[in-house]
């Protein structure tokens, strides 16, 4: 099993696909890191002996921002708007979406479940 960035990646997978599920690695970084190291995209990770881990792995390391330190970065970016109050740090603060959707009838994932409005009447037929 390969340990890199403290994600266990999956040993039947591909390289390419398995390095995307260390966070902050998409479809086009994995392949760059392959190609960065010399492996060959249609490698198993359970094919890749010890040297080829240790390679990725400080590849990784030096180039690329993953895992909780980009995670703390991504946070850091939101508080700071928020701290400035500007428009996209109130709509973050609100929970409401922030890159200009509607709201009126969508928005559930950002907004959470519907809630009752007190008073108002069922409309029936």
């Amino acid at each position: 099993m390969a340990r890199i960035a403290g994600v266990n990646l999956p040993t039947n997978k591909r390289v390419v696909i398995a390095l995307r599920y260390i966070f902050g690695i998409g479809p086009s970084n994995a392949v760059d890191i392959c190609e960065r190291v010399g492996i060959d995209a249609k490698r198993r990770v359970n094919q890749l002996t010890e040297d080829e881990i240790i390679r990725i792995r400080d590849t990784i390391d030096r180039d690329y921002t993953v895992e909780g330190d980009l995670r703390r970065e991504q946070a850091m970016n939101i508080k700071r708007l928020m701290d400035l109050g500007c428009y996209k740090g109130l709509r973050h603060r609100k929970g409401l979406p922030v890159h200009g959707q509607r709201t009126h009838t969508n928005a559930r994932t950002r907004k959470g479940p519907s809630k009752p409005i007190a008073g108002k009447k069922k409309v029936t037929k």
